[in-house]
């Protein structure tokens, strides 16, 4: 359960500092789509959180876009 009150969706759900960007929001990693719906303890700033079912730490700096809403 995210902090948004959904499940959380492997591979869809990112946890965000909603300061930064708010929930709801999609945001576009390396071509994927994703959903910000959670934030976690550690994420403050501009961090964001893959949900993933077997985590395998890694940490990725990379080009993030939040698509518009139409």
């Amino acid at each position: 359960m995210t902090s948004t009150g959904v499940n959380a969706i492997e591979g869809k759900t990112i946890a965000v500092d909603p300061a930064v960007i708010p929930y709801g929001s999609i945001v576009l990693i390396n071509g994927n789509e994703y959903i910000a719906q959670d934030c976690g303890g550690a994420i403050k700033g501009r961090k964001i959180d893959v949900f993933v079912e077997s985590p395998k730490m890694e940490k990725q700096v990379t080009e993030v876009y939040l698509k518009r809403r139409t």
